[in-house]
């Protein structure tokens, strides 16, 4: 445990960002399995927003996100040809 008073604020301040980020990271995952499991245009633009929400807040990088909205898309057309 930390010893200083600034340290300990810290701590906190880190459990804190840390519930939220968590938070955040729950719904992105359940967004993107949702949208593996049934590929519709409403769950894409779900999942779209959650990653835009993660990458904007900082707990997922922009490129990070870019590259799942890429492979997400690509399975929403793949599904489009495959029918």
């Amino acid at each position: 445990m930390p010893v200083r008073q600034s340290a300990i604020r810290t701590l906190r301040v880190q459990n804190r960002r840390r519930i939220f980020n968590l938070r955040v990271m729950k719904t992105v995952k359940s967004a993107i399995r949702e949208m593996r499991q049934n590929p519709t245009v409403e769950n894409l633009k779900k999942v779209f927003s959650e990653l835009d929400t993660a990458a904007k807040k900082g707990i997922i990088h922009d490129n990070k996100a870019s590259r799942i909205k890429s492979r997400l898309s690509a399975l929403l057309t793949s599904d489009k040809a495959s029918v």
